[in-house]
């Protein structure tokens, strides 16, 4: 079985940052808990990385070659190129995903 590299993209790194930031104003044992559940949850794409599925706002658009796994609220967007995984972006899915999908999509 194939092993992938999984890398974080300068992008999805701050998104992280962020989102550890905003919880860690309330409580940070729970930023803690969800960090390693987000990290936890992209390093398992290392054995498994198209079990994820293809992101439904870009599929729309007919881009099929990014994926999504889900630790709510969170979607963990990536990308699989040959034996790599990058991830992209971690982004709220409460809040309006496609247009900021597509903003960043068109920025890289």
């Amino acid at each position: 079985m194939i092993e992938f590299q999984v890398y974080w993209t300068k992008t999805a790194q701050q998104d992280i940052k962020r989102i550890v930031e905003y919880i860690a104003s309330d409580s940070r044992a729970e930023a803690r808990r969800v960090f390693a559940e987000i990290r936890g949850k992209a390093a398992g794409l290392s054995n498994l990385p198209l079990r994820g599925r293809v992101v439904p706002e870009l599929k729309f658009h007919g881009i099929l070659g990014y994926r999504e796994i889900i630790r709510r609220p969170w979607r963990i967007i990536y990308r699989v190129e040959g034996d790599r995984v990058y991830i992209l972006a971690v982004i709220d899915s409460r809040r309006n995903v496609e247009d900021m999908l597509l903003a960043r999509l068109i920025e890289e």
